[in-house]
């Protein structure tokens, strides 16, 4: 059993979320980026179909290549948190776990989770209405929804009824591990589009350069933000899916519950027929 399958505080929540991250990043980034990448073919492949300066054709496909790409985003990252929430769970109890094997556990949970995200998506959307607080207390509130699903296999309404009482009496400080990841997403996206705009500017001189050339720049953003992506992006789902193990323990004495199976499997495995 893992050393760690303890109540946690939340400075060494996140200190396991780092270091689960830092063994097993290959793991980790191999999970994000090989669905993105198709994300990333697409976008690129739209500059194939748009012609030398501004016309109704180049905004008509843009747009389309837009909400195409959006529709692919949405489901290449629920792939992606699903994958990344079986990995955490592998490795956080002890157990082997690869990219593949990753994907190949969640692929009929995929449709469910993507399911899932658009409803949660909504109705925080539906609560910020409220001038926004009541939108960021339901994000948290459900924030444990996409681990309770995948490894509970339930559906959007049990996984989301699930993450509340999870999450209930500890919502302080999943606002604070929500919030510390979003400033770190925002703060590497920056980092890395920073030195391509001012690249650009400086490169162009300030004028709008040829097509071939603001293609080049716009490729080089689109391929920024993929690795932003990659890099920050499971870090979050790491966590979270960290918090819903805490909350486990916590209210359920899951460490007691999975010693006593480690326990138990031996003894059934001997058992004669």
């Amino acid at each position: 059993m893992a050393t760690a399958l303890r109540p946690l505080s939340t400075g060494e929540l996140l200190d396991r979320t780092f270091y689960l991250y830092r063994s097993h990043f290959v793991l980790f980034v191999g999970i994000f980026a090989l669905p993105h990448l198709c994300v990333l073919a697409f976008q690129c492949l739209a500059f194939a179909f748009q012609t030398p300066g501004t016309n109704i054709r180049n905004v008509l496909v843009t747009l389309l290549f837009t909400l195409i790409a959006g529709l692919l985003s949405l489901v290449v990252t629920a792939a992606s948190q699903a994958a990344t929430v079986v990995a955490v769970s592998q490795v956080h109890l002890d157990r082997p776990a690869g990219v593949m094997d990753s994907f190949s556990k969640v692929k009929n949970q995929i449709v469910g989770v993507i399911g899932l995200s658009l409803r949660v998506g909504l109705l925080v959307g539906l609560w910020s209405l409220l001038l926004i607080v009541p939108g960021i207390l339901k994000a948290i509130e459900w924030s444990l929804a996409v681990p309770a699903k995948v490894l509970e296999d339930k559906s959007a309404s049990e996984a989301m009824s699930r993450s509340s009482d999870l999450s209930q009496g500890n919502r302080g400080r999943i606002f604070v591990i929500w919030f510390l990841f979003m400033v770190l997403s925002i703060g590497v996206s920056m980092l890395l589009q920073w030195p391509i705009q001012i690249a650009a500017r400086v490169g162009t001189g300030g004028v709008t350069p040829p097509q071939n050339i603001a293609v080049v720049w716009q490729v080089a953003a689109l391929v920024a933000t993929f690795l932003a992506q990659c890099l920050v992006g499971p870090l979050a789902t790491i966590a979270f899916s960290l918090v819903y193990y805490d909350e486990r323990v916590r209210k359920e004495a899951f460490d007691l519950q999975l010693m006593m199976t480690t326990i138990d499997a031996p003894a059934h495995q001997g058992a004669p027929a």
